[in-house]
């Protein structure tokens, strides 16, 4: 039994690995195949985004590795600090010198060399934090005053997005809250007193800014502007729609050839589904399926709540993104910001979702392995004890 134990912790665990190692082996072709051109055009090196997508890749299988193996329930002792070197991060990217900007936008850390996208790393220290609060105090959180811890952090981390700005991020983080918050026992009537003020939030923040409502507008109608707002969405159109079922190929996408802004990132699925089409663009879809099934099941076995909500959080996260991302280059919603996990281009992202699969794989072995382990050594404890009073 303890050897079935452990010999399907194993398997479960090289199943998901396999599943990450091919997004992220999938996303560095493609983030290649997405910029070769507008590298070379704007940078001079064709290689510029592929080598940043390898170091996050490079540096997300080391820190998945460690923590598929450092205890997670270190995690919520210093959840506290955790969430507080977010909230730095988040700060810094206001400080002149240290935070980046571009196309208007403040969302990157310039640290020893590299830069850093604080708002890519608080989606996961949030449910950290929130995983290791609602667990600890599960007695208090059908209080306001029980949920109010989590409901500062969450609201703060919105706040400091929005003013990057980053209206995507800020919904994510919200959503994220949110899920939290539910599965951690939040009761009905306080989900319905905190879910009808965000929603009703959402158009408001639009129409106080001027180019949110310009997106909306290009949204319902992008052949209004076709040069103007409506581009990205009517370019991404052209680029699905000469997909067609089996694509034109790969690494021959012609809307990659500037015609498409953001390629590489927040468009990539586009540049996927001009070249291996639809059919390929479905199995994409279905290998995502497949991680988000296995570590809904990790979550469903996992031995405390902590496990149980911190792999759920990751697993929700993964979902979220994924499905904006199709609903955005598909015209299903207006136009965010949010990349496609493990395949658009941004070192911290493709990282920071590697650690959270990390983390998910530690609460697999502590599940379903590390459990062998203490019955084994608590039955070697006995075997000394009787012989000594024998």
């Amino acid at each position: 039994m303890i050897a079935l134990k452990k010999s399907k912790c194993r398997n479960d665990i090289i199943i998901i690995s396999l599943l990450v190692g091919l997004l992220v082996i999938f996303g560095c072709i493609m983030v290649y195949s997405a910029s070769f051109y507008s590298a070379n055009y704007h940078y001079g090196n064709k290689y510029f985004f592929l080598f940043k997508q390898l170091l996050g890749v490079v540096l997300g299988v080391f820190a998945m590795i460690a923590l598929t193996f450092i205890d997670y329930h270190l995690l919520n002792k210093y959840k506290w600090f955790i969430v507080g070197g977010t909230f730095l991060l988040l700060a810094l990217v206001f400080v002149p010198g240290l935070g980046m900007e571009s196309y208007g936008a403040k969302r990157w850390v310039s640290l020893l060399g590299f830069s850093i996208q604080p708002s890519e790393i608080a989606k996961f220290a949030l449910v950290i934090f929130t995983a290791g609060y609602m667990s600890d105090h599960h007695d208090k959180v059908k209080t306001i005053k029980g949920l109010l811890p989590v409901l500062i952090v969450g609201g703060l981390m919105c706040i400091l997005i929005m003013l990057e700005p980053s209206m995507s991020v800020t919904m994510c983080i919200a959503f994220v809250t949110l899920f939290m918050l539910i599965i951690g026992g939040m009761s009905k009537k306080h989900t319905l007193m905190f879910s009808i003020p965000a929603g009703a939030m959402v158009p408001l923040l639009i129409v106080l800014e001027p180019y949110r409502l310009k997106r909306l507008l290009a949204f319902i109608d992008p052949w209004a502007s076709p040069q103007g707002e409506g581009f990205q969405l009517i370019q991404s159109l052209y680029s699905l729609g000469d997909g067609g079922w089996f694509g034109v190929g790969l690494f021959n996408s012609r809307q990659k050839y500037l015609f498409l802004p953001f390629a590489e990132s927040d468009f990539i699925l586009s540049i996927i589904g001009e070249e291996i089409g639809f059919v390929g663009t479905t199995l994409l879809m279905a290998v995502f399926f497949l991680l988000v099934y296995r570590l809904i099941k990790i979550a469903l076995s996992a031995k405390d709540r902590f496990g149980a909500m911190l792999v759920s959080g990751v697993a929700f996260i993964i979902a979220v993104q994924t499905l904006l991302n199709i609903a955005v280059v598909t015209g299903s919603i207006p136009p965010t910001g949010l990349p496609l996990p493990f395949i658009s281009s941004g070192g911290t992202s493709v990282m920071v979702f590697m650690v959270g699969i990390g983390i998910c794989l530690n609460v697999l072995r502590q599940s379903k392995g590390e459990d062998v382990s203490v019955i084994s050594h608590q039955k070697l404890k006995r075997l000394k004890l009787n012989k000594k009073q024998t």
